[in-house]
């Protein structure tokens, strides 16, 4: 296995918490724990931690408890996983941001990666989601 220096997986972006209803999770997250809203959709409310970049994202998307990685190309990590040793679950595809691929390490582990190809959510004063921004 040949031992490249730069790091594929740069951060952790986000933590992905599956709600049955925004509105009482906001409660909970936000009121009862104290994390600030950074962004919103009508699916999904992303919320920080104060000493990290990283975000809580409470959705309704889905039933799934998730970790997203950050990569600056999903599409290259998914070429650089495979040449790794790893394989690709599923094939990069869009997500508003950007580009994501669902990949898993040679013990089955599986991981979420995604870039910010697209730009980050620019939001309004009350954090709705209003556009992209480069």
């Amino acid at each position: 296995m040949e031992i490249i220096e730069e790091s594929l997986i740069k951060k952790v972006d986000c933590i992905r918490i599956p709600v049955p209803d925004l509105n009482l999770a906001l409660k909970f997250y936000k009121d009862s724990l104290g994390h600030k809203i950074l962004w919103r959709t009508n699916n999904s409310i992303g919320l920080g931690m104060p000493e990290s970049e990283t975000e809580i994202v409470i959705h309704t998307e889905s039933e799934q408890f998730e970790v997203d990685l950050k990569v600056d190309s999903a599409i290259k990590a998914a070429e650089r996983f495979k040449k790794a040793g790893g394989n690709v679950i599923v094939e990069p595809f869009d997500i508003p941001i950007g580009k994501c691929v669902v990949v898993k390490d040679p013990w089955d582990n599986k991981l979420i990666l995604l870039d910010s190809t697209k730009g980050i959510y620019k939001t309004d004063s009350s954090g709705r989601v209003i556009g992209l921004k480069k």
